[in-house]
């Protein structure tokens, strides 16, 4: 997440955002948090028409945050709404990985269910290959 989108949902300016992650730098490891490089920024602003520095802009490329950092930077700020955000993050979170678990668990149970229907013969091969391939396309 970029620090202005991140400074929205916490309800804060993307200043003062950036100001407490200066303070809290050791809180913010490479992993969690790094500096877009002036070629992706130059790509956002021509993609997304994000005002340049010409234009009373950003004057510097923007921050990115892993979730990692998302979720440290909640606990950096003292507005209410970055408290129910950071609650709001992690749940959110929580439920993509088992999102993420429950796919693969069922990917697997597929791939087995594949072998298995190896002797059967060409027709219900057929059948099968067509649910296999419209499942795939669910997941």
């Amino acid at each position: 997440m970029l620090d202005m989108d991140l400074a929205a949902l916490y309800g804060v300016p993307t200043h003062r955002l950036n100001e407490a992650v200066k303070r809290n730098r050791a809180r913010f490891p490479p992993d969690f948090i790094f500096q877009l490089t002036k070629e992706e920024h130059d790509n956002l602003i021509s993609r997304f028409a994000i005002s340049s520095s010409a234009h009373g802009g950003r004057r510097k490329p923007a921050t990115a945050f892993t979730e990692h950092g998302a979720i440290m930077t909640a606990t950096i700020l003292n507005s209410p709404r970055a408290v129910l955000m950071s609650v709001y993050v992690v749940r959110a979170f929580v439920k993509l990985r088992q999102m993420l678990t429950s796919n693969a668990e069922l990917a697997r149970r597929l791939r087995i269910l594949e072998t298995s229907v190896t002797a059967l013969d060409s027709d219900t091969r057929k059948q099968f290959d067509q649910v296999y391939e419209a499942i795939l396309g669910l997941m």
